[in-house]
């Protein structure tokens, strides 16, 4: 490979990078804060920056002072949300999950020590305003993430997770040993079950879709704490495992892997 080479390839990898951090960022950056957090040189980074802008990935405030994702992200997001094969029969699962429990539920993938939400059926009532579609959380902290980690060894676990294991809430699982404890907890039962661990006054039930092997996909439902009592949770876990059986059944016969 010749030095040109090497070098678009370096470029490549910092492109992504940039939209990354972008990405996972509450709030735009300034050039500083992005240069802080790629470690990358403040001229390259500003001329990345700039061809990124002028391509709509990335847009700045009217100052051109702060910088975050631009429309052409959004375009290439909903572009793989089109593709996938998988969400056409999803989508139709958590209609039939929602009618059912009245809850909100998501569809959710194992990203390296992630998850990445899918797709979102809100509960009726919900008063949340932002869509979870695209977002990225640390699998350790979640049911959908839990549920999936479940399906790997001990060793291929502590190989995927980061060191240390980062908190959301003051109950996010964050001992090692204890997550394992919860694992075989999930492995034995065949669903995951999870309290404020990511979200506070929230509880969350999630099961695998095993379509795949191990498998790559899950579907949570999403509970008030104050109403994850008595015998409703079991009455959602019963909906969530059914119908969750029902789609992994239904992509494999359609072949889809």
């Amino acid at each position: 490979m010749s030095e040109h080479e090497i070098s678009l390839v370096k470029s490549a990898e910092r492109t992504v990078r940039i939209l990354e951090v972008l990405a996972a960022a509450q709030h735009r950056l300034t050039l500083a804060e992005l240069q802080d957090r790629t470690g990358y040189p403040r001229s390259s980074l500003h001329a990345l920056v700039r061809t990124l802008r002028e391509l709509k990935w990335i847009e700045a405030d009217p100052n051109g002072s702060t910088f975050g994702v631009g429309p052409h992200a959004l375009l290439s997001g909903t572009a793989y949300l089109d593709r996938d094969p998988v969400l056409a029969y999803a989508y139709e699962t958590l209609e039939d999950i929602r009618a059912e429990v009245g809850y909100t539920v998501h569809y959710a993938r194992l990203d390296g020590a992630h998850v990445i939400y899918l797709a979102s059926r809100e509960a009726r009532d919900s008063v949340r305003v932002v869509s979870r579609v695209g977002r990225r959380l640390p699998a350790h902290v979640t049911a959908l993430g839990q549920a999936l980690l479940a399906g790997l060894t001990p060793r291929e676990v502590d190989e995927l997770l980061p060191e240390p294991l980062v908190a959301i809430t003051e109950r996010t699982i964050t001992d090692r040993t204890a997550l394992h404890v919860e694992l075989e907890a999930v492995r034995g039962r065949g669903w995951s079950f999870e309290q404020e661990q990511g979200t506070e006054g929230v509880a969350c039930v999630a099961t695998a879709v095993d379509y795949r092997i191990p498998a790559t996909d899950a579907i949570s439902c999403s509970m008030p704490l104050h109403l994850a009592k008595g015998e409703e949770p079991d009455r959602v876990v019963k909906a969530i495992t059914t119908h969750t059986r029902r789609l992994a059944a239904a992509l494999r016969r359609a072949g889809i892997r």
